[in-house]
């Protein structure tokens, strides 16, 4: 499939079959994250891929009653989840080198991303979840000091047709030289 293609076609999916995935294509997935852009090159994430029923049910329970996607935490044959390295992506000896901050939501994002795409290429639907309550998730995955789980994505094949989200026009969002000034006449 064409990245264009991909991107102009991938949605976010909130019910799986409980199909298995391959690990030759979750494998590709989890390159393709990791060929993915960091800060400086730091490659700061690390990627947790839970199959087992017990965690994905824990992980659930750090979602909220009313996340839209508390159900694919469960239908979902896969959740990729990932930890990034604090205090390195963006910054000097640990002091951020910007107003922005650590970046490490920066490239876990871009590398979650990544995953979404080539699992899209391989007919895999994905959701993209980051409202959870991060301290009790990091608990059940036991990840260390240091680290901040930032999301967790469901990832297998549909069981439904996602339905297309309505985008503004370009014209709404793009802008010449500076803000306000419309980029196409």
């Amino acid at each position: 499939m064409e990245l264009l293609k991909a991107i102009k076609e991938r949605r976010s999916v909130r019910h799986y079959r409980n199909d298995n995935v391959p690990d030759e294509i979750l494998t590709e997935i989890i390159d393709a994250a990791r060929r993915s852009p960091s800060w400086a090159n730091t490659q700061v994430w690390r990627f947790i891929v839970v199959k087992d029923a017990a965690i994905k049910k824990a992980l659930r329970d750090c979602l909220g009653p009313q996340n839209p996607a508390r159900a694919a935490m469960i239908e979902a044959p896969i959740i990729i989840c990932v930890a990034a390295q604090r205090n390195v992506s963006g910054c000097r000896g640990g002091t951020p080198t910007t107003n922005k901050g650590d970046w490490f939501m920066f490239d876990a994002g871009i590398a979650m991303e990544h995953i979404a795409l080539a699992a899209w290429n391989f007919g895999l639907g994905s959701v993209h979840v980051g409202s959870f309550d991060a301290g009790k998730a990091e608990e059940v995955l036991k990840i260390p000091k240091g680290y901040s789980i930032t999301e967790m994505m469901p990832l297998g094949y549909f069981d439904e047709v996602p339905r297309k989200t309505p985008r503004k026009s370009l014209s709404e969002i793009t802008y010449l030289d500076r803000f306000e000034v419309p980029f196409f006449k």
